[in-house]
C-alpha cells in the first residue's frame, strides 16, 4: 500500500505504475508538453503583428498578476516579462522533485496528451451550446469575448479573462484588423489563460487550499478536496467579474449570474480535472477549449 501511494500522481486516483495516466500526470511531461504553448503566447504577445494586442495592449488577467508580484519581488524591466513563464517551469520543476516521480519522458506520449485534451474540451462545448440556446433570443449567455463583455448571439464563451478590456470592442477601436488577425488574438490570449489561470486556480490555489483545510484545519482528505474544488472554482468565475486583488468591479464584464455560473461549473471541471490527470493536461484542456470556442465562433457565428 505504501508503495502504491509513492507513486500516485492525482490527488484522486493512484494510477498504474508506468502507465500512460501515471506517466503524462507527472510535472516533467507538463513542462515538456506545455513549453510550444508558453512558447506560442510570449512570441505571439511580442512578435505577432495583430493591432488589437498591440494597440490595446492587452495581457491576461493572471499573468499580470504574476507579473506584478515578481515586479515587487525585484524582477524588474524585461525580466518581469519573462519571469512568469520561468515561474511556471520552477514550480513544475520543484514539484517533480519533490514528488519522487521518474524523470524519464516518452515522445510518443505528446500526440495522445493532445488528443486527450481535444477530447476533455468537448464536453465544455456542449455546455457552452447548451447554455446559448436555453437562455433563448435575449442572448444572457450566448457570447462573451476575453474579458467576459456579453454581446448577441455570435459566439461562444472563452474561458480567459484578459486585462486592458474587451478584445472584440478594441478589435473594432482598432480599425483595419483582419479578421484573421483578431482571431490569432484570440487565440494567442486564450492560450495564456489556459496555462497562468490554471497555474493561478488549480496548481498555487488548491495546493494552499488543501493545505489549509487539510493540514491546518485537520478536515479530512475527501472534504478537503471538495473545499477546495468549489472555492477554486468561484473565486476562479468571480475574477472576471472583480478584481480580486483591490476589489474594484470589472465594469466591462458585470455580474451575471448566469455567466457566473458558466465559469463556476467550468472551474469546478478543471479543478477535478486537474485532481485527477494533473497539470499539463488542465492546461492543455484549457488551451484547447479556448482555441476551439474562438474557431468556432469566427467559423459559425461571424
Amino acid at each position: 500500500m505504501k508503495d502504491k501511494y509513492k507513486h500516485s500522481t492525482s490527488q484522486l486516483f493512484n494510477f498504474a505504475k508506468d502507465s500512460y495516466l501515471e506517466r503524462t500526470s507527472r510535472p516533467i511531461y507538463a513542462i515538456i508538453f506545455l513549453l510550444p504553448f508558453i512558447i506560442f503566447y510570449e512570441v505571439g504577445t511580442f512578435g505577432i503583428n495583430t493591432d488589437v494586442l498591440n494597440q490595446s495592449q492587452i495581457r491576461v488577467v493572471a499573468f499580470v498578476w504574476l507579473q506584478n508580484l515578481l515586479e515587487s519581488l525585484g524582477f524588474g524591466g524585461k525580466l518581469a516579462w519573462v519571469a512568469p513563464p520561468l515561474a511556471v517551469v520552477v514550480i513544475l520543476i520543484s514539484l517533480q522533485i519533490t514528488s519522487g516521480k521518474q524523470w524519464r519522458f516518452w515522445l510518443r506520449d505528446i500526440l495522445p496528451m493532445a488528443v486527450e485534451c481535444i477530447l476533455l474540451a468537448v464536453p465544455l462545448i456542449v455546455l457552452t451550446l447548451f447554455l446559448g440556446r436555453w437562455a433563448g433570443p435575449e442572448g444572457n449567455v450566448s457570447r462573451f469575448d476575453n474579458s467576459g463583455t456579453q454581446t448577441q448571439i455570435e459566439s461562444l464563451p472563452v474561458c480567459s479573462s484578459v486585462a486592458g478590456g474587451s478584445l472584440s470592442s478594441l478589435s473594432a477601436e482598432a480599425g483595419g484588423v483582419e479578421p484573421a488577425q483578431s482571431l490569432l488574438a484570440n487565440i494567442v490570449t486564450g492560450i495564456g489563460a489556459g496555462i497562468y489561470e490554471e497555474l493561478v486556480f488549480r496548481l498555487i490555489l488548491i495546493c494552499l487550499l488543501m493545505l489549509l483545510f487539510q493540514d491546518v484545519l485537520r478536515l479530512s482528505h475527501k472534504k478537503s478536496i471538495i473545499l477546495s474544488v468549489l472555492i477554486s472554482a468561484a473565486l476562479f468565475s468571480a475574477h472576471h467579474h472583480i478584481d480580486l486583488l483591490n476589489g474594484q468591479p470589472n465594469a466591462t464584464d458585470p455580474f451575471n449570474l448566469i455567466r457566473f455560473a458558466f465559469r463556476t461549473i467550468a472551474g469546478i471541471y478543471f479543478a477535478v480535472l486537474f485532481a485527477i490527470r494533473g497539470f499539463g493536461i488542465t492546461a492543455g484542456t484549457h488551451a484547447f477549449y479556448n482555441i476551439i470556442a474562438v474557431s468556432i465562433t469566427v467559423g459559425f457565428f461571424q
